[in-house]
């Protein structure tokens, strides 16, 4: 079939690779390049990059909804949409047929954070749903679902590339059953939508007036990027990779404080302890705990980490 992809991040990539190698991409839809880094430096997305080295027509429009007819002069047998970035304007839903790839299933999980909400939640499952696309979002029915377990190690890396493989998987199966004209749809359950809206920079903040399993899901939702923080002595701190440590302490200890950082970095949580296993500092790359304690002098024993930087 003649297809348009639209998609943005590296959990749209297998579904890219999977549709070239079986159907006539017209064209490449994806968000404008990025500053990124420290310097800023303008990037384009990885769909932008996989698109470049299949040779295939890139379009980043700014915004959609003002710029989308190149791609009905296309006519398009379909549109394939998978965390693309932007909600796909009434009229070009109502003149080209589009599916997405979702990851959650729905209709748990509507919106641009599908993978990381079920990780902070402390999900066992998770998975992929095809289904149309609907102008309100995610509200399309739902074609065709799969679930995975969602293991203990698992961050949103791990879990993205899961869940990337499964859609492109799932998607194949859904394409084959459209060009013979068997495909079937059912409507969502209103009654069980829950939401998981596009990150903001305060959702990445951390409290350790949290029990230290949140603390624990958060940290895995936000890595390898961007990372969760707290504020220690009004810089910012960044947290990768984290563990329940089984050390007791005495409940009268505020939240935050720091109770070791010789070999380890243990900080008191709302029920517990929580030991940090990796770690980014101003002025520093990210690290293991054990290489930054070495001769450190940012972080100290009785400090208190806070959620705001004043």
């Amino acid at each position: 079939m003649n297809i348009v992809f639209m998609g943005t991040p590296e959990f749209a990539c297998p579904i890219l690779e999977m549709l070239n190698q079986h159907h006539n991409i017209l064209l490449v839809v994806t968000q404008p390049d990025k500053p990124f880094g420290r310097k800023k430096i303008l990037t384009p997305s990885p769909i932008k990059s996989l698109a470049t080295k299949l040779n295939l027509d890139v379009f980043q429009p700014e915004k959609l909804k003002e710029d989308y007819f190149k791609i009905i002069e296309l006519k398009p047998d379909l549109i394939i949409t998978a965390a693309y970035g932007q909600m796909l304007p009434k009229e070009l839903i109502n003149q080209i047929v589009a599916i997405n790839v979702h990851g959650s299933l729905l209709p748990e999980y509507r919106g641009g954070a599908p993978i990381q909400y079920a990780l902070f939640d402390g999900k066992k499952e998770t998975g992929i749903t095809i289904m149309y696309m609907a102008f309100k979002m995610d509200s399309g029915d739902i074609i065709k679902q799969a679930s995975i377990p969602i293991e203990f190690e698992d961050n949103y890396q791990t879990l993205s590339k899961k869940l990337s493989l499964l859609g492109a998987k799932l998607l194949k199966e859904v394409l084959e059953t459209y060009e013979m004209g068997q495909i079937e749809s059912i409507p969502q359950d209103p009654s069980l939508v829950t939401f998981a809206y596009t990150l903001k920079y305060t959702d990445e903040m951390l409290s350790f007036h949290w029990t230290t399993e949140r603390i624990i899901n958060k940290i895995r939702g936000l890595s390898p990027e961007p990372g969760a923080y707290a504020y220690l002595h009004g810089q910012t701190i960044k947290f990768y990779h984290a563990r329940k440590s089984d050390i007791i302490v005495e409940s009268h200890i505020k939240p935050g404080t720091i109770l070791k950082v010789k070999k380890e970095l243990l900080i008191k949580t709302q029920d517990g302890v929580i030991e940090i296993l990796e770690i980014l500092v101003p002025g520093k790359k990210k690290m293991a705990v054990k290489d930054f304690l070495n001769g450190q002098n940012i972080i100290k024993e009785n400090d208190i980490f806070i959620e705001g930087n004043d």
